[in-house]
């Protein structure tokens, strides 16, 4: 069995409005382990998007713990919370969060450039992400050049790195149509198959059916949490897709 690679304790997270408190995390208990692929599902309100946002270190519990590949990170600075989100955590979100002003190539770059590598191996590094991505032919093109499809392909490309324990991914079929959905998916699924931890927020059952752990939220709390048989949904079937992701250049 693969060692733990997230461990939540009796963890919750309270809202405070001023005229009243509201609860959006109640006692979860979570554990996921090395190599994962998670869905995290719900309806909005549910608590996903607010366990995601402690999951990335973006917000903190109001009680209990959250372990990260060993640490107890729910007490940590701010500066140590940049810390982990740059070295542990690779995101990826439904609106890309490209800058526009810079290539696919420097995209990739910049979590290198915070982590203070040399420009050589950079630019090295970012070119085998993107070529492992699909985009080994789009690399010196703004987004504005690139399909929605291919901005997505950047972002996993820059979320890989730093070489993150974690791979968060928050609705990333969000703004794709359903041919770039699937080949997203796809390269999720080549991904964890290569070794890499996914865990991903979605409320579309198309997109959880390739995960192979749906974890589902409602009111704060885990309702159900099950193994999934990852398999392509009926839309994949309907668009005669190859079952075996192989990047498209270009």
């Amino acid at each position: 069995m693969n060692e733990e690679l997230i461990r939540m304790e009796d963890l919750a997270k309270v809202y405070d409005t001023g005229a009243l408190k509201v609860l959006g995390l109640k006692r979860v208990n979570l554990t996921i382990r090395r190599g994962e692929f998670v869905a995290v599902m719900g309806q909005s309100g549910s608590g996903k998007s607010t366990l995601m946002n402690i999951l990335g270190c973006l917000d903190r519990p109001s009680l209990g713990h959250y372990y990260l590949d060993g640490t107890d990170v729910a007490g940590m600075s701010s500066d140590e919370l940049s810390y982990i989100r740059n070295k542990k955590i690779g995101f990826v979100f439904q609106s890309f969060n490209l800058i526009s002003r810079m290539s696919a190539l420097g995209n990739v770059e910049l979590p290198m450039t915070y982590a203070h590598i040399s420009r050589r191996e950079r630019e090295k590094k970012a070119e085998e992400l993107l070529r492992r991505v699909g985009l080994g032919k789009r690399i010196h093109h703004q987004p504005n050049e690139l399909s929605g499809g291919q901005r997505q392909r950047v972002a996993i490309a820059r979320a890989l790195a730093n070489d993150p324990p974690l791979l968060l991914a928050d609705e990333p079929t969000g703004n794709l149509d359903t041919a770039a959905s699937v080949e997203i998916m796809e390269l999720f699924g080549q991904l964890h198959r290569d070794g890499a931890t996914v865990v991903l927020v979605t409320h579309e059952e198309e997109v959880a059916a390739f995960t192979e752990r749906i974890i589902r939220f409602r009111d704060g709390e885990i309702i159900s949490d099950e193994p999934n048989d990852p398999h392509e949904p009926e839309i994949c079937r309907r668009l005669e897709r190859n079952t075996d992701f192989e990047p498209k250049e270009g």
